[in-house]
């Protein structure tokens, strides 16, 4: 019996060196990249901390601290003073719509995709190592990235919007019937991913599931009028109490949540009170709801470019108007969300035009006059990560983003200057921005050492 024990002591004890052997194995076998001698924004505080080293392991960022030793296989990168910084999220994008709505109508999606890849790996060049897409077919782009046959950012998917009939994304002729009243049953928008239409209840609840069984993140929908529609006037609300609150128990019972486009105060309050946690633009919010919004911890996804540009030529004039319109209500809902603290995130949505996407990061300078630059970045990082986090088991990226921390996911950053003093910086990625992490992958490495 004793010579069983002994025995059996040895087997553990055999077993506890190989695991740790294993153990120790991996650590090796994991690649490790060194930057040192950076200057660190890390996400949270204002000031950079300077002369900092970096060490990233596997994807993740493992250590931080001066003077970092490295063994043999470590990739060293010398930063030389450049910033070190997580990568940015715009919360707000449509990396799927890169050409007039009514044009994609007759393009092939295969051709349609391809475009959008591009568009994908265009926005990962200017920094942009996160997004969060709020409608468009981009799901089978998101898988494409993941598995890495493409290259592009981490991508959170609302999948198609949810639209009434004459609501924003209703994209179909006007002398065309509804479905319900012997219309074709699915519809060019529909066919290309902007949206799917739905009206009452049961083809609402249809609808979310369908985003969802797709893999989406969250979901989607529109409950005001627009800017670029082409039959809701900015002033009307979209889909009723019962239909939105739906959609919002919906999403609760995938564990995620629903956000909706609203402009006007009807559609936003409305959302607000059937259970909606997050509203992309807001422009026009009063103060009421704006205290609505902070009492029920939901979000704020504001865009300013797509507002301070001039309106497209081909918009109609009553479009021109109501982008006017919406521009002017930019100033009051920042005083506003600033007066409350509000949970406001940065979003781009530039859609419709390829050739505007470019101009993604003067996001964050047209928003100086109301915040300094540090406090941009931080929305820009951690701020924005926190909408990320919002999707709970939906999140296809559990971990850590928009920081500069131990065990946060290695999206990193290297940028020439300052950009806590000049956010113009980002305005030329191609030469200021030398390195791009994601996942602990360089996608770009343009320091010479």
């Amino acid at each position: 019996m004793f010579l069983k024990i002994i025995i059996k002591t040895i087997k553990m004890k055999k077993v506890t060196l190989i695991m740790a052997f294993l153990f120790i194995l991996g650590s090796l076998n994991a690649q490790q990249i060194l930057i040192r001698n950076a200057n660190v924004f890390d996400g949270k505080s204002e000031q950079l901390q300077y002369g900092v080293d970096v060490l990233v392991e596997g994807n993740l960022i493992k250590q931080i601290g001066k003077d970092i030793k490295a063994n043999r296989r470590t990739q060293i990168i010398e930063a030389n003073g450049l910033t070190l910084m997580p990568g940015l999220i715009d919360a707000h994008v449509h990396l799927s719509l890169n050409m007039n709505f009514l044009g994609m109508f007759y393009q092939q999606p295969d051709y349609l995709a391809a475009i959008a890849l591009e568009e994908a790996k265009n926005t990962l060049m200017r920094g942009f190592t996160s997004v969060r897409d709020t409608g468009g077919e981009v799901l089978g782009i998101k898988l494409a990235i993941d598995q890495g046959h493409a290259i592009g950012p981490r991508i959170w998917a609302a999948g198609a919007g949810i639209c009434m009939t004459g609501g924003h994304a209703d994209l179909r002729p006007q002398a065309q019937r509804p479905r319900q009243l012997g219309g074709p049953v699915y519809t060019d928008g529909e066919y290309n991913g902007i949206a799917v239409i739905a009206d009452g209840v049961p083809e609402v609840l249809s609808a979310a599931r369908l985003q969802m069984r797709k893999g989406s993140a969250f979901i989607k929908m529109f409950t005001s009028g627009a800017v670029s529609g082409m039959y809701d006037p900015l002033d009307i609300g979209e889909f009723s109490f019962d239909e939105i609150k739906a959609a919002a128990d919906e999403a609760k019972r995938w564990n995620t949540y629903l956000a909706v486009h609203s402009y006007n105060e009807k559609g936003t309050r409305l959302a607000l009170e059937a259970g909606a946690m997050s509203i992309e633009h807001a422009n026009l919010m009063t103060e009421e709801t704006m205290k609505l919004l902070v009492e029920k911890g939901a979000f704020l996804s504001t865009q300013t470019g797509v507002y301070f540009s001039d309106a497209p030529e081909n918009w109609s004039e009553e479009s021109k108007m109501k982008h006017d319109k919406a521009r002017d209500g930019i100033d009051n809902l920042f005083k506003l969300a600033k007066k409350y603290n509000a949970k406001i995130t940065i979003g781009s949505d530039y859609v419709d035009n390829a050739e505007q996407k470019k101009g993604q990061s003067f996001e964050l300078s047209n928003r100086l006059k109301w915040w300094t630059a540090p406090e941009i970045l931080k929305q820009a990082t951690s701020g924005n990560a926190e909408i990320l986090y919002f999707s709970g088991p939906r999140n296809p990226y559990p971990g850590k983003l928009g920081l500069i921390e131990t065990d946060a996911l290695a999206d990193i950053l290297l940028v020439k200057g300052d950009p806590t003093k000049d956010l113009t910086l980002f305005h030329d990625s191609e030469n200021n921005i030398q390195l791009i992490m994601k996942d602990g992958k360089i996608y770009k490495n343009t320091i010479n050492n």
